[in-house]
């Protein structure tokens, strides 16, 4: 008989315990169930506000909730606050509500007269706003106070007047506050939806908010995302800009928060582009020197920074990089948060990702730690409740822009109370943008501790598929390989991580790897952006282009356009041009081995139409003049450092 036709069962029971023995013994034969390394990335939104939101619920946004802002992201159809049914193409992965911590659901329960708050200071002077006529000062009201006016020493009444208001206005306005138990139980049921919600294994709901610093209106804001599920957050109540506007402040909160729960936190910081210099600065907010203790702390509680999304791209300003032909993208370059303060010249170098990575290892090398080793996400920032950054399915950053005729030439504040802000329009917001995260699974944990380790990229809107390694020992077999992955990680680190001094005439090498989003335009271009520390403590950078579509040629450094095949009036493009993937091996052909680096990659995708152009072609409107008719949607991975020592 032949003996290997035969089922295990017909063994005898020695034979069979010795197999056993010999299998459990031996590595496991199923190559996935030894993988450590993350083998999928997954999609999601970290910044998206609901009616729960003080400026949401004022500027329209009255009733479309959390539950229903996960309901969307989870791929179900949503009735938009203007009526309009809304669905994403593809659910996300993952969602944050993060919804402002200052009055976190305080607006609606004034407009409804509820009885918690209605015999209290803050609501008889809010509900006498609205008897009034004049709820836009509700708003007013969170504004001046996120801006901590009451402690900036200007004169109440000049402020007053200054914004077209009565001069007694600022009277009582620091004795306004939410109750305590009011505060706390909006807190647990903002826990309790998202438990609901949560999925492990099919969707992640996050348990967050954001927090709303404005000094002088200049943007500081941090969305703090918690790795845990509401028995732990519910024990505290969100630290806001109102308990103080300093960042120190609130990384002391959460160094609270996981010495009494024995959880995890972390804080996103985002749009340094509207903090008017003071989002990477080298001083502190009081204006000290930094020190490494504050370098290491700002490390530590704020991993990943979001480079892109409605208010902006933040990757980089043509200013800063003059040498980067894709350096002016999407710009928010007038002022700061409020309109009211225009930009210098001296205040970019401190608002914009790549410089703050150049400054961040300039400090290091003075520190002994560098304040700005973050890595990089997208998301929306959304405040209609729907987390959508595709340029053909962009419903706006609030409920008044969402989609109908000529919206984009409405002004993007309210001109009443705001003759003196500078003029902002929304044709000026982006339709961006989401956060990549590779992890092993979807999951709460598992997605936390990728950003913690900035494993994670971002994207204007677009779903790439990007892979980024750097080591000392690749070679361009490796990126032939069906299993690229498996030698990225066995050989190096992923994007995120760091390399150190190697054998002596070495350079590092890097695998990257990108395909498009499946529903997608094409790719034009792959690049990696370089930026490092001379001996004499000055700061560089460089763009290499390291592969290009279409068979098209790189020398010294240069590839021609990849061209357009953009449709203006019928708001369409062909993948005609451009490739599904591209992949590059790349060793950096300047290295110095004494200098301090970063490298990360920039994917491009071939043009597409804009937002402002589809909905042109879609209301049968006039195109607008002002922004550009299509533009090149990308993605930036989280860096890869270099440290000498």
């Amino acid at each position: 008989m032949n003996n290997r036709n035969r089922w295990p069962g017909a063994c005898s029971l020695m034979v069979c315990m010795a197999i056993s023995t010999a299998v459990l013994s031996a590595e496991n034969y199923s190559p996935p169930t030894r993988d450590e390394w993350p083998t999928q990335v997954f999609f999601g939104d970290t910044h998206l506000h609901t009616n729960q939101s003080p400026d949401a619920f004022t500027f329209g946004n009255r009733g479309v909730t959390p539950e229903q802002a996960y309901r969307f992201a989870r791929g179900e159809t949503v009735i938009s606050q203007t009526g309009v049914p809304a669905r994403l193409a593809r659910p996300l992965d993952f969602l944050m509500v993060s919804d402002h911590s200052e009055f976190m659901g305080i607006f609606p329960k004034v407009f409804a007269h509820s009885a918690d708050i209605a015999d209290t200071a803050l609501g008889r002077r809010w509900t006498a706003h609205l008897e009034a006529g004049h709820p836009e000062r509700i708003l007013i009201d969170f504004g001046l106070l996120s801006m901590n006016v009451l402690e900036s020493g200007a004169s109440p009444e000049a402020v007053a007047q200054g914004m077209g208001l009565p001069a007694d206005y600022l009277e009582g306005l620091g004795q306004i506050a939410v109750p305590p138990a009011v505060r706390s139980a909006v807190w647990s049921q903002v826990g309790e939806v998202a438990d609901t919600f949560n999925e492990p294994g099919r969707f992640t709901a996050f348990i967050g908010y954001e927090w709303t610093s404005m000094p002088d209106g200049n943007n500081l804001h941090r969305n703090v995302l918690f790795r845990d599920g509401a028995d732990k957050t519910s024990r505290i109540v969100p630290f806001s800009s109102m308990d103080s506007g300093d960042p120190q402040a609130l990384w002391q909160f959460m160094a609270d928060y996981e010495r009494d729960t024995g959880g995890s936190v972390l804080a996103i910081p985002h749009n340094g582009n509207v903090s008017n210099g003071l989002m990477f600065a080298e001083t502190t907010l009081g204006g000290e020197a930094l020190t490494r203790d504050y370098a290491e702390r700002r490390a530590r509680w704020e991993p990943i920074v979001e480079v892109t999304q409605i208010k902006g791209d933040g990757e980089t300003h043509p200013f800063l990089s003059p040498n980067d032909e894709f350096a002016d993208y999407e710009t928010w370059d007038k002022g700061n948060l409020s309109m009211t303060a225009p930009k210098e010249e001296g205040m970019l170098q401190y608002e914009y990702a790549r410089s703050a990575l150049l400054n961040g290892m300039a400090l290091g090398q003075l520190l002994g730690a560098n304040p700005f080793a973050f890595g990089m996400i997208g998301s929306t920032d959304s405040h209609t409740s729907l987390a959508t950054a595709d340029e053909d399915n962009f419903f706006g950053k609030m409920s008044s822009a969402e989609p109908a005729p000529d919206r984009d030439r409405a002004p993007y504040f309210p001109a009443e109370g705001r003759e003196e802000a500078l003029p902002l329009h929304q044709w000026e917001s982006l339709a961006s943008g989401y956060a990549a995260v590779w992890a092993r699974d979807n999951t709460r944990e598992a997605l936390f501790d990728a950003m913690r380790r900035r494993e994670t990229y971002a994207t204007t809107g677009p779903r790439m598929t990007v892979r980024f390694f750097g080591g000392w020992d690749y070679d361009q077999a490796d990126l032939v390989r069906p299993d690229m992955a498996v030698a990225g990680y066995a050989n190096g680190v992923p994007m995120g991580g760091r390399l150190f001094a190697a054998d002596q005439g070495k350079a590092p090498t890097f695998l990257l790897a990108a395909t498009r989003d499946p529903i997608g335009a094409n790719l034009d271009r792959l690049q990696i952006v370089k930026g490092w520390v001379d001996e004499s403590g000055d700061t560089h950078e460089r763009v290499y282009n390291v592969a290009a579509s279409g068979g098209r040629a790189i020398r010294d450094n240069e590839v021609a356009p990849v061209g357009s095949t953009v449709d203006v009036e019928n708001a369409t493009y062909s993948n005609s041009i451009g490739d599904a993937a591209l992949a590059a091996f790349w060793a950096d052909p300047d290295f110095n081995p004494k200098q301090p680096a970063f490298y990360y990659a920039r994917v491009l995708e071939i043009p597409s139409p804009r937002w402002t152009t589809v909905d042109a072609a879609f209301f049968d409107t006039a195109l607008p003049q002002e922004p550009p008719a299509f533009g090149q949607e990308r993605a930036y991975t989280s860096p890869i450092w270099y440290e000498p020592q």
